[in-house]
């Protein structure tokens, strides 16, 4: 099956849930687009960003390995993360060979699709922006906090993030992707920091409105503390629709395994308790609920189920087939 018969899906995020949702879904059969945010500013990112005045590398680089085809070493050796070594110290080898290949030809785009090229990426990794911005909260209380790793430690409780600056474009392709798209997956990631920013940039929330291409969110499983304590499944979509001029999205991927209780008790020490779908909510607010166990245990820490996820979301794509083969 050449590119052009592939079904054409969109992902966007960032953080850790992206790649681990990419890892299942670069198996299949698919034309993938991966739409990373580049908020980031905290530790190795966030000093290359100040230094160098370049977008934050390290969602992006996090995306480049879970979609590459490389030997393990070579995936071991661009995660690499150094220990020691004065200003080396916190930085990841692959942040900095990304930052490298910016100077070298001169443009953040550019020196992510040669990185591609040298990790063997199965699909495309496109930054929601080609500048660096800045991550911005407005909290219930009305204060601002700013920068994306800060927000979270704030201890408020958000009201809204917002972009500076708030004229940021996105790239010409980003917005090609979308509008080709047959399935655009958003999530699993931290809500406000991670999945949001994306939203944040206006045509890439314009083309989310209007494309024809079915819209799924993949519910994170666990609250986060600092961005969604109390959070039920509806409380999520409605805070991406808050940060929206439309209703966009099509269903929602939810977690109906239960949480065994030694697991809860390790995340209620930090204010962390399973996401609750209320799906009677869910369905008025007219979406399709897709429910299965999608969980896998990583020694202390509840993480998605990449493969259940993406055998989930391809399965959506043969639906979409078959219906247009009915029509």
């Amino acid at each position: 099956m050449n590119s052009e018969q592939r079904a054409k899906v969109v992902v966007i995020g960032g953080g850790t849930g992206l790649p681990v949702l990419l890892r299942g879904l670069k198996e299949y059969p698919l034309d993938i687009t991966a739409i990373v945010t580049v908020a980031d500013d905290g530790g190795s990112s966030g000093r290359l960003r100040d230094e160098l005045e370049i977008p934050a590398p390290g969602d992006i680089r996090n995306v480049l390995v879970a979609l590459s085809d490389v030997e393990p070493l070579v995936e071991e050796l661009f995660q690499h993360r150094f220990e020691s070594g004065n200003e080396l110290t916190g930085h990841s080898l692959g942040n900095l060979l990304l930052a490298a290949m910016t100077s070298i030809t001169g443009d953040f785009v550019h020196a992510i699709r040669e990185m591609s090229k040298v990790l063997n990426v199965r699909g495309k990794v496109l930054p929601a922006a080609n500048r660096s911005v800045v991550l911005h909260a407005e909290m219930e209380d009305g204060s601002i906090v700013t920068g994306e790793s800060t927000i979270p430690k704030s201890g408020k409780k958000i009201r809204r993030v917002f972009l500076s600056p708030k004229d940021v474009k996105p790239l010409a392709e980003t917005i090609k992707a979308i509008r080709r798209a047959d399935l655009i997956v958003l999530g699993p990631g931290s809500l406000y920091t991670s999945i949001i920013p994306n939203l944040l940039v206006p045509d890439i929330c314009k083309e989310l409105c209007i494309t024809k291409a079915r819209k799924v969110y993949v519910c994170n499983v666990m609250t986060q503390p600092g961005e969604t304590l109390g959070f039920k499944a509806s409380d999520h979509v409605k805070a991406l629709y808050n940060h929206m001029p439309c209703a966009f999205l099509d269903a929602i991927i939810v977690n109906n395994a239960p949480i065994p209780t030694i697991m809860k008790q390790k995340y209620e020490v930090e204010q962390a308790q399973p996401v609750e779908y209320d799906r009677d909510v869910l369905v008025k607010l007219g979406l399709d609920v897709i429910e299965d166990q999608i969980i896998k245990y990583d020694g202390s820490v509840i993480r998605h189920d990449t493969k259940k996820v993406a055998k989930r979301i391809f399965s959506m794509l043969d639906s979409l087939h078959q219906d247009e083969l009915t029509k």
